[in-house]
């Protein structure tokens, strides 16, 4: 009788606390955000105040001052870990680079070039300058036709320099002499027209060939510099017959590839 009595009260009991699924409610609340890291998957970006694109690996590293030395508490001040990969460098003959002969010092020094012959100056004062007109133009619609044979390249030159132009071949900058003085040139430097892809392997005396209906020059190049993309102190008229020769440095947007040759 009482086991009977047990059961039931069980079963009471049992009954009042079952409450079906669909009645419950589910409340989680957060906790405090004060107890939590700032979150470090979420970045913004104010347009205004984005970092400039400066090398940052290791090709920029560079070994400190000497202690003790003016500069050794200076910021990055120092030399280069490897001066052949630095950012600010300039191609000429000794290390190698994409398979080429090429060693690196800071743009803009001097470099020891070989000194033109006297037909290579179309004056001793006078900048040399020769505007492109119709007459000049061959029937396939070019200015002239360039060679490199360090690179086994024959190419044609066509007057701009904008993407349709150098589809076709390498561009001429249309503010610079077509003939007489600086005869400015850019090409890409990859893909299917990569004219220039390997302009920065060029050795000092390495010869190039221009050709045009005023005639055949040939120049041996006197620098291989690697510049900023606003430096265009190279498309300047000068008084000596030369070819400077442009394209992009691979991977580094900001760097242009700058050949310079003297007419010979």
């Amino acid at each position: 009788m009482n086991l009977m009595r047990s059961l039931t009260i069980v079963l009471v009991l049992v009954s009042l606390f079952t409450i079906p699924a669909d009645a419950l409610e589910y409340s989680i609340e957060s906790e405090d955000s004060t107890i939590f890291g700032i979150p470090t998957t979420v970045e913004t970006q104010d347009v205004d105040k984005l970092v400039e694109n400066v090398d940052k690996s290791k090709n920029a590293a560079l070994i400190p001052p000497a202690f003790g030395s003016p500069s050794a508490y200076t910021l990055n001040t120092g030399t280069y870990l490897t001066p052949n990969l630095a950012p600010g460098g300039m191609a000429a003959t000794g290390a190698v680079i994409n398979g080429g002969t090429a060693a690196v010092v800071t743009p803009g020094t001097p470099t020891i070039s070989t000194p033109p012959s006297s037909g290579s100056s179309s004056s001793s004062d006078t900048v040399g300058y020769t505007e492109v007109t119709e007459d000049l133009y061959y029937s396939g619609g070019y200015l002239a036709t360039l060679k490199i044979p360090a690179l086994d390249l024959s190419v044609k030159v066509y007057q701009g320099t904008d993407s349709a132009t150098l589809r076709k071949g390498v561009g001429h900058f249309e503010e610079t002499s077509v003939w007489s003085g600086n005869v400015a040139l850019a090409s890409h430097n990859r893909g299917a027209n990569d004219y220039f892809g390997e302009i920065h392997t060029l050795d000092i005396g390495d010869k190039i060939q221009y050709t045009t209906k005023l005639g055949t020059r040939t120049y041996r190049v006197t620098s291989v510099e690697k510049i900023s993309e606003m430096d265009r102190s190279g498309l300047t008229a000068t008084t000596e017959n030369c070819l400077t020769l442009y394209t992009c440095v691979r991977n580094q947007s900001v760097y242009r590839w700058c050949v310079r040759a003297n007419a010979v």
